[in-house]
């Protein structure tokens, strides 16, 4: 017999572990899973988390997408965003909540509206990715209401490090001068670093057409 087990013949000296015998007696009533008509569900974000629930043979495997919708609805996994979710996913609150807190793109708190996540790992910190942090920072103040900005263990991006994700959105190789720009283009409502996007690098293999490389048509 086990210690844990409690006193028994071969460890008669141990208390009695009260969960064995009597099971664990929750000291408050379990939380339920609420009802759609008690949270008021938006019904986009409803029509949403269903859609994403179809893509799975188990609904719980919808939860990180389902709690991408919530953020993007509400800027952050507000408490009622996830009753929201718990209810058309029909899991606990707490479940959703436990998801929300283990993964660092996901926010349990207002956060900035614009999201800047700079890489800091070994590729992007050997070529100024803390100077890079550092200059978002200094570039945002204390703004907070308006930019997040935080350094992150890697975006997956070496070959453009140093880099960041600005409104998750790649863009590199970035100097600290242009960490500046950035939040200027960002407070402006303008594009951000159109030359350092990655979306508008071309892929591999990609060649102008003979047109393009003359600069222009056959006209």
């Amino acid at each position: 017999m086990s210690p844990v087990d409690g006193a028994g013949v071969s460890n008669p000296d141990l208390p009695v572990d009260r969960a064995v015998t009597e099971g664990r007696v929750p000291q408050a009533d379990p939380e339920q899973i609420p009802q759609l008509s008690e949270v008021d569900c938006p019904p986009e974000l409803q029509a949403r988390i269903e859609e994403l629930m179809g893509r799975y043979p188990d609904r719980r495997s919808a939860s990180i997408p389902a709690l991408w919708a919530v953020q993007e609805r509400y800027g952050y996994c507000a408490p009622e965003g996830i009753r929201q979710a718990a209810a058309v996913m029909r899991v606990t609150p707490a479940y959703l909540e436990s998801v929300a807190s283990f993964y660092d793109l996901l926010h349990t708190k207002p956060v900035g509206r614009h999201r800047i996540e700079v890489c800091t790992n070994i590729s992007c910190w050997m070529r100024g990715g803390d100077q890079l942090l550092d200059a978002f920072r200094a570039a945002a103040g204390d703004d907070s209401e308006e930019f997040f900005v935080t350094g992150f263990e890697c975006l997956g991006a070496c070959d453009i490090a140093p880099m960041a994700s600005i409104d998750q959105r790649y863009y590199g190789p970035l100097e600290a001068a242009e960490a500046g720009v950035a939040i200027e283009q960002l407070r402006a409502g303008a594009e951000v670093l159109p030359e350092k996007a990655l979306a508008k690098r071309p892929l591999a293999g990609d060649t102008p057409s003979p047109g393009a490389a003359r600069g222009g048509g056959a006209g």
